[in-house]
């Protein structure tokens, strides 16, 4: 089969690789789509790893199954999880499932930006789950970073008649602003240092787009007299997160969404903190299993329009465009990778 092994973000190579055999409890998943995810283009993150195959957010059809498998079958369409909680620790008791060690130790093999995927037996066990009938691969591909938003504003307790302002609007943020006007919030403001993502934004939300984060609170004092009610920043940039902070109002909730790079730091006045502002400032990280279902079940209802964001279908080969088109981030909103397709088809 045809795998693209990742080296760097400007060297990714299509190789050959042994299509993977499955053992039992394990299952085998021919992928029909693959999303680029911003987390892919984080070289820093694993620059101590490479070459690895990248690609979590997959949907596909299983191709085999092996012995003592009973809760799929071979044709089923899927989407699977790469990193699967065991649901019985502590952690995961109480809610916490992607600190659970387990999570941590599970994934793919090798990964989704490949023709074929082999499910390890505790993932092939917990972490598959049917594509609706109604719905194409490329829409269940969102599933997964549907499902960490969905944590994310669970964990912030977005709801109706909030005001919510989202800081970085590439494709984690314009799926915060669908999801935020799903759930019914009253104003929502988008904010990005590239103007060409504001279009996105507007059409998919929000109410008043900025390219400067630190004009939010300005804009919300004018137009509704208040600042944000939940501020959600899908960028780690130490700018954009004291900006976030700025467009809090008094008892607002902080959502760091994204990561920023090693050693980043912020100076915070944990006087105001205490005395006038009563924040909630939290964090997320990935998805549950039911996460990843309550995402299926928005896709498929159509609450979530995931299809109207893909900008790019691109096959395998293609796939240092596809990177070079993310990391770019002027002219894709998401990139989809459709690993069995052959190229300009």
């Amino acid at each position: 089969m045809h795998i693209a092994s990742y080296y760097s973000n400007s060297d990714i190579r299509v190789e050959e690789r042994p299509t993977p055999q499955v053992g039992p409890g394990e299952s085998l998943v021919r992928i029909h789509a693959s999303g680029i995810c911003g987390s892919d283009l984080m070289e820093w993150y694993r620059r101590d790893k490479v070459p690895l195959v990248l690609g979590h957010e997959i949907a596909g059809e299983i191709a085999a199954v092996g012995s003592g498998v009973n809760n799929i079958q071979v044709g089923d369409r899927v989407v699977a999880s790469h990193h699967v909680p065991c649901l019985e620790c502590r952690y995961c008791r109480l809610g916490h499932e992607t600190v659970c060690q387990t999570l941590h130790t599970t994934t793919f093999d090798p990964g989704g930006f490949s023709q074929y995927v082999r499910l390890p037996q505790i993932n092939t066990r917990l972490g598959v789950f049917p594509i609706p009938e109604n719905m194409t691969y490329e829409e269940a591909s969102f599933a997964e970073p549907l499902a960490c938003v969905l944590r994310g504003q669970n964990r912030a307790n977005v709801g109706a008649g909030d005001t919510v302002a989202v800081i970085g609007s590439g494709i984690s943020g314009i799926l915060h602003i669908a999801l935020a006007r799903a759930r019914g919030a009253e104003c929502i403001v988008a904010a990005d240092i590239n103007e060409a993502r504001l279009p996105w934004a507007e059409k998919f939300g929000a109410d008043i787009v900025t390219e400067d984060s630190f004009s939010i609170p300005g804009l919300l004092l004018d137009k509704i007299g208040r600042k944000a009610d939940i501020v959600i920043l899908t960028t780690g940039h130490p700018k954009a997160v004291q900006a976030g902070f700025e467009a809090a109002d008094e008892g607002a909730t902080i959502l760091l969404f994204a990561p920023s790079d090693p050693g980043t730091t912020i100076q915070v006045n944990i006087t105001d903190l205490f005395f006038k502002h009563d924040r909630t400032i939290t964090t997320t990280y990935a998805n549950s299993p039911d996460d990843l279902q309550q995402a299926l079940v928005l896709i498929s209802e159509k609450k979530v329009a995931v299809k109207e964001m893909i900008t790019h279908r691109i096959a395998l080969d293609e796939i240092q465009y596809g990177f070079d088109l993310v990391q770019n981030g002027s002219e894709s909103l998401k990139v989809i990778v459709e690993p069995n397709r052959n190229p300009h088809s």
